[in-house]
């Protein structure tokens, strides 16, 4: 076929056939649940008016024609070039951004204004100067995301709303996608400041994708069941004259592979249709508007025609026809060869993003009637009124699509888009209607464009195939080229291209996480899919915050859906998030996504993330929280209290000085018994793990610590203890354990109550004692000085009585206390009456008891050294001497806790007093010598 008249050959089929929607209705109506872009786009729209001053970019009154176009141009790419630095920044690699952990969560620099995107609600920045003048206003802006993503997942919990939360997800992301737009467009891109900014866009335009992505195919994967069998499909047709279309509708039906194909090529044109303005739209502006082609071509050869002639347009053609440039071998006028390039280029945007129709018109409003009516071929043909029974009165319907020559079109536009004559661009578009995959590749860029182009082509020969393969076809069809039927390439194959592509932007984009991610959801390897995430999760630097909070909701929807394997991979994904949220300090998410996790790992992480909540009343509401969730809040506070009393942890080493220093550390651990005081229920708890504290404080002679630990127990905690054991067992008699640590909590009060009485002892004994007046020197004396002398000595003698009668008041307190240490009931003091239940941990409870043992050899003989002070001191000889039975007694068997050093030291006080009982003529043991 001449191909100088290709603009007839390839129109003279379609010039008198309406032209119907951009696709058909068989190859759209698996995706009529997906939301629709135009109203995004409107919507975008809107918003680049309201960020842009009315007039100033367009406006031409008192500007020549040629003039204003080159100014507009000027203006719109200024603007445009914003956007093109955003999307050349779009590769982060997956392992080379670790910026999304640095901004300051809940802080927010946004005034809002509401407008319409798909029928829901956009909260939309101003941008104002305040936000603009912060180093990450995009991270700061999109930190909402964690919160909004967690509501939707717990509105839509249930296995049938899956599918209205994957739409939200999308949503959520479209409309931070419009915020953060509109930011980007208020910077220029100098300000490096918001590289981080456009970073968070880019991203969020991927999630977004994969979203759709995930929501499309997943939709028709676990409906499939619902779809009639292949055969009954076969069986329906038999007998029935079909339509190509029809045809195709049922090939779609029951090859659920090339449904799933088409809707691949369909997520790949609304993801590109929903960014057309963004990239395209703005260089539309200012395309002719006086509906002829070529005009400025046309005014020169009407100069002509007056002998106007200019010598730099010599070379131009002579004719108006389509084929003139071909056909003359001459050029075009500069301005027109430059719109040309950039209205074919539009067309070819258009014709990507699945907008065949707008193409067209866009060839028409500009002068290229032609070029419209040569897209138009490809239309699969159909008759509507073949089926139906036509009455009176009833219209009958147009048909539809390419009637009789479809085959013949494409096979012409074949050659076209082989033709190097043509510009590139329209070679693209013959070549993504013809589905000539060499010479389509060539105006991609983009990872998606490449993978759009191998998509739509390996469709397009499973259609041609169908067709020519379909027994309803009763003519000779025109033959394709060998080469259009040998491009069939699996999906594996298509990826495995894109990852050796010669395009090193491609091949480094078929690297990056959402890619990758995509195409283990088209090829629905769910195992390499999650192996996959989980190699990110583990990498270093770890991936964006953003990126785990994906691949965390991509794991829980799996599960809902039944298609999760890898468990321990998965929980590891989902751990990353949780991990994410607590450095994130979204306090009031954790328990929402730990609940996700195995019952141990639940205690762990939840327990960890408790460890960093300082506020009372936030620990009284993030235990709320993980009530809700379901929790098991006392295991939690039980292991937040452990983890943090690990802290620093080792053996108990007993020290024999006492010490009033409590460092921070301490003070921490202090502190973490009040995770256990809040519930009434876990009582018992907070009194174990107040006695674990309290023996190493006790054992490292840090009173002051020890009293604080005591403090944070109620005063009412025994009996909160019985009551709620009575309550949950109807009992009276405490568990071994719960009375074990009872006990124990009795005899630190025992201990601490000692310690206190013989310090105030001491204070009295040597500090409050009443000082005697100084006798004057009688060689001198005054009478007055005498009597005030007497007067003193009296009021001394009135003091030292008083003194007297309250030390030995105190001394009998303080001796009764310490003997209630000494001589503790029901075994001795630090001694547990009951046995632990077998059950009981074993390391742990042995643990205790050596512990237990140890301040007993502590504390014992410090309390008898003590108690034999206070006897000696106070001249009870007597009843120091006899604190040697009470040692020695088998009964207590307290001179078991003595080493022989203790002893000694004992020995040599209780020698002491018996010297001096014999002074006072007494025997050594304080009886009267008879």
């Amino acid at each position: 076929m001449n191909m100088t008249n290709k603009s007839e050959s390839l129109a003279f089929s379609v010039l008198n056939v309406a032209s119907p929607n951009v696709r058909e209705t068989a190859t759209s109506r698996f995706s009529r649940n997906s939301t629709g872009a135009g109203n995004l786009q409107k919507s975008l729209s809107l918003l680049e008016e309201a960020g842009t001053t009315p007039g100033s970019l367009f406006h031409t009154s008192g500007t020549s024609k040629h003039t204003t176009r080159i100014s507009e141009r000027s203006s719109v790419s200024r603007i445009s070039d914003v956007m093109d630095f955003s999307r050349n920044a779009s590769f982060y690699g997956g392992r080379e951004v670790s910026f999304f952990q640095t901004h300051t969560p809940g802080k927010s620099f946004l005034a809002v204004e509401t407008s319409t995107v798909a029928d829901y609600t956009v909260d939309v920045t101003t941008t104002s100067a305040a936000l603009l003048a912060e180093d990450d206003p995009g991270l700061h802006a999109s930190a909402s995301l964690y919160e909004d993503f967690q509501e939707k997942l717990v509105k839509y919990p249930s296995e049938h709303e899956i599918f209205e939360l994957l739409l939200e997800f999308e949503k959520l992301c479209s409309e931070q996608l419009v915020m953060l737009r509109k930011v980007v467009k208020k910077v220029v891109p100098s300000q490096n400041k918001f590289m981080n900014t456009i970073r968070v866009l880019n991203l969020l335009e991927l999630e977004r994708n994969s979203w759709r992505l995930v929501r499309t195919l997943y939709q028709d994967r676990l409906q499939t069941e619902s779809v009639k069998d292949p055969d009954m499909v076969l069986m329906d047709t038999l007998g029935r004259h079909l339509s190509d279309r029809q045809i195709i509708d049922n090939l779609y039906e029951r090859d659920s592979f090339i449904r799933q194909c088409q809707l691949v090529v369909d997520w790949l044109e609304q993801n590109h249709a929903e960014d057309f303005e963004d990239k395209h739209q703005n260089k539309v502006k200012f395309f002719s508007e006086s509906g002829v082609a070529w005009e400025n071509t046309l005014e020169t050869l009407l100069n002509k025609q007056k002998r106007i002639i200019d010598p730099l347009t010599i070379r131009l053609i002579d004719e108006m026809d389509p084929d003139a440039p071909i056909r003359q071998h001459s050029s075009l006028h500069d301005l027109d060869r430059e719109d040309e390039d950039r209205l074919l280029k539009c067309m070819f945007a258009h014709v990507r993003a699945g907008q065949l129709d707008m193409a067209q018109q866009l060839a028409e409003n500009c002068g290229y009637m032609w070029l419209a009516a040569a897209l138009d071929g490809w239309r699969l043909q159909h008759d509507p009124n073949y089926e139906k029974i036509i009455h009176d009165g009833i219209q009958i319907q147009p048909l539809e699509g390419n009637l009789n020559s479809r085959d013949v079109w494409k096979a012409v536009c074949w050659k076209a888009a082989e033709d190097v004559r043509l510009p590139v661009y329209e070679r693209g578009m013959y070549a993504a209607l013809s589905g000539n995959l060499k010479n389509l590749l060539p105006v991609c860029s983009t990872w998606e464009d490449y993978l759009w182009a191998y998509m739509r082509v390996l469709t397009d020969v499973y259609i041609e195939q169908e067709i020519r393969g379909s027994t309803q076809q009763e003519k000779t069809l025109e033959e394709l080229p060998v080469l259009f039927w040998e491009q069939i390439l699996t999906p594996q194959q298509i990826f495995q291209k894109l990852q050796a592509s010669t395009v090193e932007t491609v091949r480094q984009e078929a690297k990056s996480p959402h890619q990758v991610i995509q195409k283990y959801l088209i090829l629905d390897d769910i195992d390499g899919l999650i192996e996959e995430m989980y190699e990110r999760i583990q990498s270093e630097p770890s991936p964006p915050h953003h990126l785990i909070r994906f691949m965390a909701h991509l794991v829980l929807f799996l599960r809902t859906v039944g298609r999760s394997t890898k468990e321990e991979l998965c929980v590891t994904i989902i751990e990353a998030f949780v991990k994410v949220l607590i450095e994130e300090k979204q306090n009031c998410l954790v328990s929402t996504y730990a609940a996700h996790l195995p019952p141990l790992l639940q205690v762990a992480w939840y327990a960890k993330f408790l460890e960093g909540i300082k506020e009372p009343l936030e620990r009284q509401r993030c235990l709320q929280l993980a009530e809700n969730m379901g929790l098991d809040v006392p295991l939690i506070t039980k292991t937040v209290v452990e983890n943090i009393r690990s802290v620093g942890r080792e053996p108990l080493k007993p020290s024999s000085e006492l010490t009033s220093d409590t460092t921070e550390e301490d003070l921490q651990k202090i502190e973490a018994i009040d995770w256990l005081v809040f519930d009434p229920s876990q009582r018992a708890e907070a009194v174990r793990q107040a006695n674990a504290l309290m023996r190493v404080f006790v054992a490292s002679r840090k009173l002051d610590a020890t009293r604080k630990v005591f403090a944070k127990i109620p005063a009412d905690s025994i009996d909160v203890i019985f009551r709620q054991w009575r309550r949950m067992t109807g009992r009276t008699e405490l568990s071994p354990e719960d009375d074990n640590a009872t006990r124990e909590y009795i005899c630190f009060q025992a201990y601490l109550q000692a310690h206190d009485a013989f310090n105030d002892w001491f204070e009295h004994y040597h500090h409050g004692r009443p000082k005697e007046p100084k006798q004057p020197e009688k060689s001198d004396i005054k009478f007055t000085e005498w009597v005030a002398y007497e007067h003193q000595q009296k009021q001394y003698e009135a003091d030292l009585e008083r003194w007297e009668q309250a030390l030995m008041a105190q001394t009998k307190d303080t001796v009764n206390r310490i003997y209630n240490v000494l001589l503790f009931v029901d075994g001795g003091w630090m001694v547990d009456q009951k046995t632990a239940e077998p059950e009981k941990d074993e390391p742990e409870e042995t643990g205790r008891l050596n512990q237990m043992s140890l301040l007993r050899k502590l504390c014992i003989p410090q309390m008898s050294f003590l108690l034999h002070t206070i006897l000696h001191e106070t001249k009870q000889y007597k009843e120091a001497l006899q604190l040697a039975d009470i040692i020695a007694s088998e009964k207590n068997q307290i001179y078991k806790d003595f080493n022989k050093e203790q002893l000694r030291t004992l020995f040599q006080k209780l020698r002491e007093s018996s010297l001096v009982l014999l002074d006072q003529n007494h025997d050594p043991l304080g009886y009267p010598w008879e």
